[in-house]
């Protein structure tokens, strides 16, 4: 007997997989017909599965934000791999080296830390220079500094420029920011032009700004991680791929007339926004946080034992604190995806 939604144990992380399906199918065919690569983040998820899913659908493989990360996909056969994360540590750059992926730098000491560890594994590492494009958390702070580290690592042995990497934080709350990041992309790839270096691929974007990052030229490859599941951060910014994750949790206390405790609180859900999250199929209610372990959902309508499904505040996190997601169909389960 397949196990059925209303038997996991909560609180739990679900994926409608009929909303989950559309969305991979819908993110890959719009960016083919606006002859971009994708390249989806997996810090989103961080699930193999999904990341398998992704790629069948057309994606060129995936983006992740950690070595550990690249490391769990690699052992899966993930190829595609690109670290979207600088790194200053020799001993994490060897293990980098090791997956196979695609790496990305801010300044000329992480070209030489990658010479020495591509030099000892014997392979070619390709990396893209990463570009501070305004939100000043990583990447190089000039474009005479991109052109400096894209000239040494052209120079090195076992090194392969591929292009530069343009990611904003803001300009995935923003168009007018988004398209400046990726002017200042262009502009960087063309001074690496002008030195007679070789880059073909820009990559960034986000799920937030996907209409806009469509149709930017600059742009090769995109990045958008949160497409396939979805929040309500991205939801509030009108961001119209469907909701297709949630967090299921069980009414355990009934004993007001004006709320009533689900077992679901601050470990629960990601707490990183201004909002908390937002009860489904419960019209005028809401929820206010109650403690590791539980929250309040204001209505008269649930009852003790009854399960409400939530939209998470910010998918990212919130996943992070699972161990496993719960791909439904209707009322079963089809599939757990370990995390």
């Amino acid at each position: 007997m397949p196990l059925l939604k209303s038997e996991i144990p909560t609180p739990a992380l679900l994926v409608d997989l009929d909303a989950f399906e559309e969305n991979i199918a819908r993110a890959a065919r719009e960016a083919a017909a606006a002859g971009k690569k994708l390249r989806p983040h997996a810090k989103a998820h961080k699930c193999v599965e999904i990341a398998k899913r992704q790629i069948a659908a057309g994606a060129c493989g995936v983006c992740v934000a950690t070595v550990s990360e690249a490391e769990m996909m690699a052992k899966a056969g993930i190829e595609g791999l690109l670290l979207t994360s600088p790194v200053a540590d020799p001993l994490k750059i060897a293990r980098i080296v090791s997956t196979g992926a695609m790496a990305v730098v801010d300044h000329v000491k992480q070209v030489r830390w990658y010479q020495e560890a591509a030099c000892a594994a014997n392979v070619q590492v390709p990396l893209l220079v990463d570009l501070d494009v305004g939100d000043h958390r990583t990447g190089a702070a000039s474009i005479e500094q991109a052109t400096d580290i894209a000239l040494a690592i052209d120079q090195a042995s076992h090194l392969w420029l591929r292009g530069v990497q343009a990611y904003s934080v803001s300009g995935s709350h923003g168009m007018d920011t988004e398209r400046q990041a990726f002017q200042l992309a262009a502009e960087a790839r063309d001074a690496m032009a002008s030195h007679g270096l070789h880059t073909d691929i820009v990559s960034g974007g986000s799920t937030g700004a996907w209409d806009i990052d469509l149709t930017i030229p600059e742009i090769t490859e995109l990045q958008a991680g949160s497409y396939p599941l979805m929040d309500l951060a991205y939801q509030k910014l009108g961001v119209d791929f469907k909701l297709s994750m949630t967090v299921i949790a069980t009414v355990v206390s009934a004993n007001h007339p004006d709320f009533v405790t689900v077992d679901a609180g601050f470990k629960a859900f990601a707490t990183d926004r201004a909002f908390g999250p937002d009860p489904l199929d419960l019209p005028g209610a809401s929820y206010r946080w109650g403690g590791d372990e539980f929250g309040y959902v204001d209505s008269n309508r649930p009852k003790l034992g009854d399960r409400i499904a939530f939209i998470a505040p910010h998918c990212d996190p919130t996943v992070n604190l699972y161990d496993r997601i719960y791909a439904c169909r209707g009322r079963e389960v089809e599939e757990i995806w370990v995390l």
